[in-house]
C-alpha cells in the first residue's frame, strides 16, 4: 500500500486525488481512496473532496504527513517554506522514507531541501491544468537524495492525471513557459478565433464548437507524432490557397516573436518566483 498525502486541496490537489482513486487500471492502479488524504483549511472544501472522491481530509499537514510515503505540497509558491517547516520532523521521524513531491512553480530543488533534514528524497514536478480532465502535461525531476526508483514512481503518480516525462532542473523554467503555463496560450488562441468567427458572421455558440474542436483535433494529430507541428502545418497549407493567406497574415503581424517574448517571460518569472519572498517585496 501507498499512501498519499496531498497538502492543498485546490485545483491541482483535487485533480491529483481524483486521477488517483479513478485510475484502476493504469500506474496508479491500487490506489484506493483511503490511501490518499488531503489537507485544507476550508472546512467546505475538505467536505466537497471526501463526499465527491472517498479521499481522507484533514485541515492537519502534520497529520497528513505522518508516515506518509509520498507528500504531496501543491500550495502557492510563496506557501511552500512554511508547509515544510510545519512537517519537516514528522517527515523526519517517520519509520517511512517519505517522498516529498512539490508542484509549485518556481521552487527550486535546493529551496525545499534547504527547508527539510539531510537526505529527504524530494521530486520537483511543473504540471498544467488540464489534469483536470485527465489530459495534463507534467515534467519531473529529482533532488540530489532522491533514488531512480522514487523519481520513477512519483513520474507514474502523475500518470494518474495524464502523461508524464523527467528533465532536468535546469529545464524547469523552459518547461513552465511551454506547458505549465501552455494551456493559456491555447484559451487566448480559442478567444481569438471565436472572436474572429463572430465577426465573420457565425453565431457564437457555433465559432466556439468549431474553434474547440478543432484544436482538439489538431492536438490529438500532434500527440500522435507521425509528423511534426511543420509537417503538418506544411500539410493543410496549400499555395496560394486560404490557409496560405491566413498563415501569411499570422506571420506579417509577428506571431512567432509574440509567443518566443511571451514564453521568455514566463520563464523569467518561474525563476523570480523561486527566490525568497523578500526579493519581490
Amino acid at each position: 500500500m501507498t499512501r498519499i498525502a496531498i497538502i492543498g486541496g485546490g485545483n491541482i490537489g483535487e485533480a491529483l486525488a481524483s486521477g488517483l482513486v479513478a485510475d484502476t487500471s493504469g500506474p496508479a492502479a491500487g490506489i484506493s481512496a483511503q490511501d490518499v488524504i488531503v489537507v485544507d483549511p476550508t472546512a467546505a472544501r475538505l467536505d466537497h473532496l471526501h463526499e465527491r472522491y472517498g479521499v481522507a481530509t484533514t485541515d492537519d499537514a502534520v497529520e497528513a504527513a505522518t508516515e506518509a510515503d509520498i507528500v504531496v505540497v501543491a500550495v502557492k509558491p510563496y506557501v511552500v517554506a512554511s508547509v515544510l517547516d510545519q512537517i519537516s520532523a514528522t517527515l523526519d521521524a517517520n519509520d517511512t522514507e517519505t517522498v516529498v513531491v512539490s508542484v509549485a512553480a518556481g521552487v527550486t530543488l535546493a529551496t525545499i531541501e534547504a527547508s527539510l533534514a539531510a537526505g529527504v528524497p524530494v521530486v520537483r514536478v511543473m504540471p498544467n491544468t488540464p489534469m483536470l480532465v485527465g489530459k495534463g502535461m507534467s515534467a519531473v525531476v529529482g533532488g540530489r537524495f532522491a533514488r531512480a526508483e522514487q523519481v520513477e514512481a512519483v513520474r507514474a503518480m502523475m500518470e494518474a492525471v495524464g502523461a508524464a516525462v523527467v528533465v532536468g532542473e535546469k529545464d524547469m523554467d523552459a518547461v513552465t513557459a511551454v506547458s505549465g503555463s501552455g494551456p493559456a496560450y491555447i484559451f487566448l488562441v480559442a478567444e481569438a478565433m471565436v472572436e474572429a468567427g463572430v465577426q465573420l458572421g457565425l453565431a457564437r455558440p457555433v465559432a466556439e464548437q468549431l474553434a474547440g474542436a478543432t484544436i482538439e483535433g489538431a492536438a490529438a494529430m500532434l500527440v500522435a507524432g507521425e509528423k511534426s507541428a511543420f509537417e503538418l502545418r506544411g500539410n493543410v497549407t496549400s499555395p496560394g490557397g486560404t490557409t496560405a493567406a491566413a498563415v501569411r497574415g499570422l506571420e506579417e503581424n509577428g506571431i512567432r516573436k509574440a509567443f518566443y517574448q511571451a514564453m521568455e517571460a514566463c520563464a523569467r518569472r518561474s525563476a523570480e518566483l523561486g527566490r525568497p519572498r523578500s526579493d519581490e517585496d
